[in-house]
């Protein structure tokens, strides 16, 4: 029980990757604060499934690119925890289209989702970590990386969010606090498949990557919250403003950047 008489709050938990590390943590005997955004149904499914793991979840509905929004879940995370051990900036969302169809609106929103938001929440989540050995974690995209279509805008939001999980690493570490992040490969989520046109759109992508990754398959959430726990951990304090690809190797093939069509 690596996480017993902590707190952790996880952006974007209501699903997907944010939801397998809320798990993860809870299995671990971690407090869980359960961000989402509307779905408040998966947001209590998350919930349930932490309580069957025997730890405690305070749900925080807040949309991560209202500043305001972010400092009153701070706020409640205060009233109800006292603290806050663990953060992990999960939450992400754009627009996926050519940048050249990319209006002001959706620019902003994706930079103040991606990085006003991740920034406000690291601001609000320091006073909360005082003396207690804060970790927090940032989780990017591959398209940080590796161009796909569509992905432009997210793609130079997540690469700000690694460089800026780099100075927060810089800054925080005289506080006792461990900046990382993680760089997920092909992960199998609700999301990934919708994004990829259906889930049989989806399918013949994977069937395209895994030859082309030396794990064999392609990625689960649960992979991303494994790597998750371990930075959270204290096995891990000594890895600062790192951001760990976690891809199976897929980038380190020759394959053509490509998404599903």
């Amino acid at each position: 029980m690596r996480f017993a008489n902590k707190v952790a709050l996880i952006t974007g938990s209501s699903r997907g990757i944010g939801r397998a590390i809320a798990l993860r943590l809870a299995s671990e005997g971690a407090r869980i604060g359960v961000n989402y955004r509307r779905n408040a149904a998966e947001a209590e499914a998350v919930a349930a499934g932490i309580a069957q793991r025997g730890s405690e979840a305070l749900l925080l509905q807040a949309d991560m690119s209202d500043a305001e929004a972010v400092r009153a879940m701070f706020r409640q995370v205060k009233k109800t925890f006292g603290c806050l051990d663990i953060l992990v900036a999960n939450a992400a969302a754009t627009a996926f289209r050519p940048l050249l169809r990319q209006g002001e609106h959706n620019v902003t929103r994706t930079f103040d989702l991606t990085i006003t938001g991740t920034l406000v929440a690291v601001q609000e989540a320091v006073p909360l970590m005082a003396g207690r050995q804060g970790k927090i974690v940032t989780i990017s995209g591959i398209d940080s990386l590796r161009m796909l279509a569509g992905h432009g805008l997210l793609g130079a939001a997540k690469a700000a969010l690694e460089n800026m999980t780099m100075y927060l690493a810089h800054e925080l570490g005289p506080r006792g606090i461990a900046v990382n992040g993680i760089n997920p490969g092909l992960i199998r989520t609700d999301s990934a498949q919708m994004y990829a046109g259906g889930e049989a759109a989806y399918a013949q992508y994977e069937r395209d990557v895994i030859p082309q990754t030396p794990a064999g398959r392609t990625g689960r959430p649960e992979d991303i919250a494994a790597v998750a726990a371990f930075l959270c951990s204290e096995d891990a304090d000594f890895i600062r403003g790192q951001t760990l690809l976690v891809d199976g190797g897929l980038l380190s093939s020759s394959i053509a950047s490509r998404e599903p069509a």
